[in-house]
């Protein structure tokens, strides 16, 4: 018996979460832009490098939002002959573009913090109003973090919940900086390169967390256990058996399955459409969205 298909209609609300992501990604970059000039002109003047490197993160920040504009409006388009599932994939790659940016700004800081530490240099000490520009910032970064995360659950965008993750590091490297500002006014200058490598370390770990987060995507990893998606539909009146199940999830928390299952010989054609149907409702209401492929044969 030829392979019956039930789905539900995926990319209408891709497509449809598509300008909604865009919105949220355009607000984000005004915010950061508005912290980089800040940063920048706050660790230019006094030579801090942990400021330095807080405006560099904050000025990936920008590239990852107008890149992840340009890669939502790829994602977001229908399926077509050559992208038969969709162009999903596309926001997890901008996810592991991110990480790329992440290791550029890994590596810059680690090399300026050794060569700060081996030449003695020691930034200018920071005026009362700077410190307090700073801290300003560090409040845009906790809120910028807060709002792209809650958008990104609301959306099942993977591209959201990566930047805001990049975004966390960007907290924590604006958190010591302003602690290296404050530790060199008080006389101890030299720190500012322990905390520039101690930045780089935590960027490298955010990194890290965003691989291991879109990777398994990217690479079709499992999207579900075999046993939960066969305990939900063995029960179903008509069900024989369960011969094969196989599952991957999409950037958008989507569930791709194909399962074939046992019926009796004498099932018509009819019956055993709604049998399909029966069985993908029964994934769908376990895991949310779901597109599956139900194989049916004679048991």
């Amino acid at each position: 018996m030829s392979p019956i298909t039930s789905t539900n209609p995926e990319t209408d609300q891709r497509s449809a979460r598509a300008p909604a992501v865009r919105a949220t990604l355009l607000a984000i970059l005004v915010a950061n832009a508005l912290v980089v000039a800040v940063k920048l002109a706050i660790g230019i003047r006094t030579g801090t490098l942990t400021v330095l490197g807080a405006a560099l993160e904050s000025g990936l920040d920008m590239l990852n939002n107008v890149m992840g504009i340009l890669l939502i409006n790829l994602a977001a388009r229908a399926p077509d002959e050559d992208h038969p599932y969709g162009h999903d994939k596309f926001e997890t790659l901008g996810a592991i573009g991110i990480v790329g940016f992440l290791s550029i700004t890994c590596f810059e800081l680690l090399r300026e913090g050794v060569h700060t530490l081996l030449s003695g240099r020691t930034p200018h000490p920071a005026s009362t109003w700077e410190i307090a520009v700073l801290a300003g910032t560090l409040l845009v970064n906790v809120f910028v973090v807060w709002y792209e995360r809650r958008r990104g659950r609301e959306l099942h965008s993977a591209f959201l919940l990566a930047d805001a993750s990049h975004t966390v590091s960007d907290v924590y490297v604006t958190g010591l900086a302003l602690v290296s500002l404050l530790v060199a006014r008080v006389g101890f200058p030299a720190l500012d390169a322990v905390l520039a490598i101690v930045v780089a370390l935590i960027i490298a770990w955010t990194g890290y967390g965003i691989l291991k987060e879109t990777v398994p995507i990217l690479v079709d990893q499992r999207g579900a256990d075999p046993e939960e998606i066969r305990a939900s539909i063995a029960a179903i009146e008509g069900v024989h058996d369960v011969r094969a199940i196989r599952s991957r999830l999409t950037a958008s928390g989507t569930l791709f399955a194909e399962v074939t299952i046992g019926v009796g010989e004498d099932m018509s054609v009819a019956d055993a459409h709604r049998l399909a149907d029966e069985v993908e409702e029964a994934i769908a209401y376990r895991y949310g969205l779901a597109e599956v492929t139900v194989h049916v044969e004679p048991a």
